[in-house]
């Protein structure tokens, strides 16, 4: 079971790995201005809402959106910018009809299918793997075992970052009650934009965090004790998926495609071109949030990240059963939560191979 062999790399030496996630608080935040439609054909909607959060493990949305690469393929249907700041907000968007499109975190998407009875949404493509850390008061913390006794933040309760935290903390034997995160680790929740003041103030002793909080923390003097893609095979976990209203994907599959293609497209310029990609998203960032980041705090973050368009379906599965087993979730039916079948198309035009959903397609 893999729980066992994280328990078993938990123990290994201090790592210095990859990776970023999920979210920054619980509010959502629409942005005004709809992104001017490219000339050309205007497909079966005036536009297309798209939602993503200002971080960097949303990097394909970032510059995407930034260089006009997903709009390009979108011609005269206009993209509807809205940004959020974690998954419950975007999952309510989603599910209420304000969004059509989001970028999300595996938690909250298998949250949002089982809570609608698979209803509500689709996950048609992967976006971005890793970007997760463990990190600690080096003067406090030296190995994992140390980790008993102290106060450690995640970003959320039943979050993505939170319910791997726990199920380590599970793998060592240790107890941790999961409503409350009292225990043998006391499990701090925190939001993401105050993580490195409660560091700071000394008043948490490391945390389980995204990019880029966990280069924010080891700029205050923390480091990094592991990365959670040591503790996954081939060190690839899922971060962020797309995911799609299921009313839209019916009524507008040519939009769905089209996004698809601009988000392939984007990939490949990222991994093409990484430092103007970084240099894109965080121009983006900056646009989002008044601030861009500094090179110490952007530069390993983004080193960090993989990109990618599988939605490596094998681990949002094996992330489920975390859930489940901590007690944040009852057993979900997750049948049907992915539709690949436009993602698989763009990329066979591409003469790429196709992506797999891990038995949990649509049939």
């Amino acid at each position: 079971m893999l729980r066992r062999g994280l328990a078993v790399a938990a123990g290994l030496p201090l790592l210095a790995l990859t990776l970023t996630a999920c979210g920054y608080g619980s509010q959502a935040k629409a942005d005004s201005t709809t992104k001017t439609a490219a000339e050309g054909r205007k497909l079966s909607a005036d536009t297309v809402r798209i939602g993503y959060f200002p971080n960097l493990t949303h990097a394909t949305a970032l510059v995407g959106i930034q260089e006009g690469l997903i709009q390009k393929e979108l011609g005269g249907t206009a993209i509807e910018p809205q940004t959020f700041n974690a998954g419950p907000s975007e999952i309510e968007a989603l599910n209420g009809g304000s969004l059509d499109i989001g970028f999300i975190g595996p938690s909250p998407a298998v949250n949002g299918y089982a809570k609608s009875r698979g209803g509500n949404l689709r996950i048609i493509s992967g976006a971005a793997s890793g970007g997760v850390k463990l990190v600690v008061d080096p003067d406090r913390i030296k190995t994992p075992d140390d980790i008993r006794g102290k106060r450690i933040a995640t970003p959320q309760k039943g979050n993505t970052q939170d319910v791997a935290f726990l199920n380590w903390i599970a793998g060592k034997g240790w107890k941790v009650d999961a409503e409350s995160g009292k225990g043998d680790v006391s499990v701090v929740r925190t939001d993401n934009k105050v993580t490195p003041d409660a560091y700071r103030s000394g008043s948490i002793d490391g945390a389980w965090v995204p990019e880029p909080t966990a280069s924010k923390l080891v700029a205050e003097g923390a480091r990094v004790l592991f990365e959670e893609s040591a503790l996954w095979p081939d060190r690839k976990f899922v971060t962020t998926n797309v995911i799609v209203s299921q009313a839209f994907l019916k009524e507008h599959p040519d939009v769905v495609e089209a996004v698809l293609r601009g988000t392939v497209k984007t990939n490949i310029w990222i991994r093409t071109n990484p430092d103007k990609a970084k240099a894109s998203a965080n121009a983006a960032l900056k646009e989002l949030s008044g601030k861009e980041l500094k090179p110490e705090i952007i530069d390993p973050a983004w080193k960090s990240i993989q990109i990618t368009d599988d939605p490596l379906a094998t681990t949002l599965k094996t992330q489920a059963e975390y859930a489940v087993e901590t007690g944040l979730l009852k057993q979900p039916d997750l049948d049907g939560i992915y539709d690949l079948t436009l993602l698989n198309k763009v990329l066979r035009n591409q003469g790429r191979p196709a992506v797999a959903d891990a038995g949990l397609g649509t049939d």
